[in-house]
């Protein structure tokens, strides 16, 4: 919903631990990610270029969070966004299990 994801990070006191892409397995496809490390929870959103081009614009000059990684912020210079794929996980109710890799 787009009221209640405006107030997921509207918090103060939350700080922004670790982001970055990744590869999640959904059954018999693999869906890139970005993960947002949060001091309190886990957000997974999805990532979604946009395939328009923007006519004469310089993209290059639209404003874009400082603390976000280069990677991240070159991204969204290039149009591209992230939509929450999933609730919020908390970190007290995240399990994290080492797996052998693909």
């Amino acid at each position: 919903r787009e009221n209640s994801s405006e107030n997921i990070l509207s918090s103060a006191n939350r700080l922004l631990l670790h982001e970055g892409k990744l590869m999640l397995a959904e059954s018999t496809r693999l869906l890139e990610v970005y993960l947002f490390l949060f001091d309190d929870f886990l957000l997974i959103t999805k990532i979604k270029r946009n395939k328009k081009k923007y006519g004469g614009s310089d993209t290059s000059l639209i404003p874009v969070c400082p603390s976000l990684t280069p990677e991240l912020q070159s991204f969204i210079r290039e149009g591209g966004f992230c939509t929450v794929l999933d609730q919020p996980i908390p970190l007290d109710r995240l399990i994290l299990k080492n797996v052998e890799p693909l």
